[in-house]
């Protein structure tokens, strides 16, 4: 029980969990988009079953970290590029995101095939099978970072269970504010498409830093925040 009383473990689990949280706000809202088509009751589950499908995967890849590190290994070279199997799942993440945020932003503008759309999201194990599948995308550069900053595997492990947590807690929020106020749904289609773009520069070797597209998110979500306040008042008069 030494470990209860170890200071250096309950500050490095503080310092990863913090880390894992604002790794995974990009997470938080593809999750809360693509549950969203779903009735709410569905919602939920589809959030719980395919944050727990994630959740396992996060812990098998910190279980075979050796294997995960094996992953930054060249296997491929494209046009002079020597790509891993990490730059592949990372690539095909963002063309995924990319597309996804593509068909997303035509659908609700052009409002084609709308009824097709809807049965097509609304199919329970297609949404739990997308957020587990991103998730795990998203996980790759989340599970190495947390391997970099801690050593312990049980600090590792309760870092990851609390950042599912308190994403599946922010999902619900997020999904309802956006259903509330449609202009932010295409505000963060288009975070989801900058998302894309970032994943696909990491694939290819350019680091895009992770700082610039959060303020970037932070500031337009300010900037829509003040619209919506604004929108409220003229109601209100």
């Amino acid at each position: 029980m030494d470990w209860v009383f170890d200071s250096t473990i309950w500050t490095s689990l503080a310092a990863l969990t913090v880390m894992e949280i604002v790794l995974g706000i990009d997470n938080v809202v593809f999750l809360s988009l693509i549950a969203g088509r779903l009735p709410e009751p569905a919602a939920r589950r589809a959030r719980g079953v395919g944050l727990m499908l994630a959740l396992v995967a996060r812990l098998a890849m910190l279980g075979g970290i050796i294997w995960l590190v094996g992953l930054t290994r060249p296997v491929i070279e494209l046009a002079g590029q020597a790509l891993s199997w990490r730059d592949l799942v990372l690539l095909a993440g963002g063309l995924f995101l990319i597309a996804k945020a593509t068909h997303e932003i035509h659908t609700s503008v052009e409002g084609a095939g709308e009824g097709m759309g809807k049965r097509a999201a609304g199919s329970f194990i297609a949404v739990v099978v997308q957020i587990a599948v991103i998730d795990m995308v998203f996980s790759v550069d989340s599970v190495i970072t947390a391997v970099g900053m801690v050593e312990h595997f049980g600090v590792m492990a309760a870092a990851v269970v609390i950042a599912m947590a308190v994403m599946y807690a922010a999902s619900g929020p997020v999904s309802d504010f956006l259903k509330q106020h449609p202009t932010t749904k295409m505000l963060a289609l288009g975070f989801l498409f900058l998302i894309g773009v970032a994943l696909i520069g990491d694939g290819l070797g350019f680091h895009i830093p992770r700082g610039y597209i959060y303020f970037a998110m932070a500031f337009s979500g300010m900037v829509e925040a003040l619209n919506i306040f604004a929108a409220r008042r003229r109601v209100r008069r």
